[in-house]
């Protein structure tokens, strides 16, 4: 992620005018954005549901602000642009953004979004924080989905650089140039996926590995926090440098990338021919629970959080992200 001195440069005109934004969920999700969103001089709103949302949020964001600190953010009155509005067309009627992090349901966004429509004034850029639902499912009943499209973040938002701009089929290409526009100005590193496509790049590049990882902890060939270990001392610390490609193209040496084919693709192809295909099944549910419980469970959940993001913050600014 950027400095706060290099974000400010690179501000867009509607992030100094203070424009406002509309958080929809204020989860771990969207908390996250608000804490950003802040952070950068936005006006944010946050509607949720909940009735203790505004102590469960500002406790929330209390517990963010050492991060944006460290990132270079000025914390002091971070809260000073909040508002909290519990009717949904009042939280967002005055709003130039929004941003949505509601749950993972069909059913729910479509009618979410129809509301949303309602209520947005013209030109409102509607972001969803939709972590496998594309756009066009969600925004099938709209009858102008023009301003809608995906900003998926990498948890948490406030920390983890990337912003997938999945566009829907009837998302206007002055939409995604806002987008991206928008998601730059906040010193995020925005990517634009060209196709939707479920859990579209970063979740399914996860979720392959996940898919693995539980393989190799199931059949007995390493522990869980073994394997923890050995992704953070090796293709994590090189991912965090050069993802799959690069790091294959320096792996084939002076040839590169077609070296590396040529040479290690037929022991690349074995190798998936031999990949695991575990289901979430009960007994697998149960080695995995125990493993967690031995390891992560003695250790709570505050403490983990914090050596995690320290960890980020230091990979961070030693790659000037």
């Amino acid at each position: 992620m950027s400095t706060i001195s290099e974000t400010s440069k690179k501000r867009a005109a509607f992030i100094s005018e203070q424009k406002t934004i509309a958080v929809i969920g204020a989860g771990a999700i969207g908390l996250s954005w608000t804490a950003l969103f802040l952070a950068n001089g936005l006006n944010v709103i946050i509607n949720d549901p909940r009735p203790d949302i505004q102590e469960v949020a500002l406790h929330g964001l209390d517990l963010i602000k050492p991060t944006l600190s460290s990132l270079g953010y000025d914390v002091a009155d971070l809260t000073a642009r909040l508002s909290f509005e519990s009717e949904l067309g009042k939280a967002i009627e005055n709003a130039d953004f929004i941003q949505e992090n509601g749950p993972e349901n069909v059913a729910f966004k479509q009618d979410l979004y129809t509301r949303l429509e309602q209520f947005a004034k013209p030109g409102a850029l509607m972001f969803s924080s939709s972590s496998s639902i594309p756009a066009t499912v969600f925004a099938e009943k709209m009858k102008n989905a023009e301003r809608v499209l995906i900003g998926h973040p990498f948890n948490p938002p406030h920390l983890i650089p990337l912003v997938e701009v999945v566009p829907g089929k009837h998302t206007s290409k002055e939409a995604i140039a806002e987008a991206i526009e928008f998601y730059k100005a906040l010193g995020k590193h925005p990517v634009l996926i060209q196709k939707e496509i479920t859990g579209f790049v970063a979740n399914r590049l996860q979720c392959a590995l996940l898919r693995e990882s539980i393989h190799l902890v199931k059949s007995g060939v390493v522990t869980m926090e073994d394997l923890d270990g050995i992704v953070s001392s090796s293709i994590g610390l090189r991912w965090a440098a050069a993802g799959p490609f690069k790091t294959f193209t320096l792996g084939g040496g002076k040839g590169g990338f077609p070296h590396f084919i040529e040479g290690l693709g037929p022991m690349v192809g074995h190798i998936w021919e031999v990949l695991g295909t575990p289901t979430l099944d009960e007994p697998t549910k149960e080695i995995l629970l125990e493993q967690a419980a031995e390891s992560y469970g003695k250790i709570a959940i505050e403490d983990l959080e914090a050596e995690r993001d320290g960890q980020q913050l230091a990979i961070l600014k030693a790659l000037n992200k």
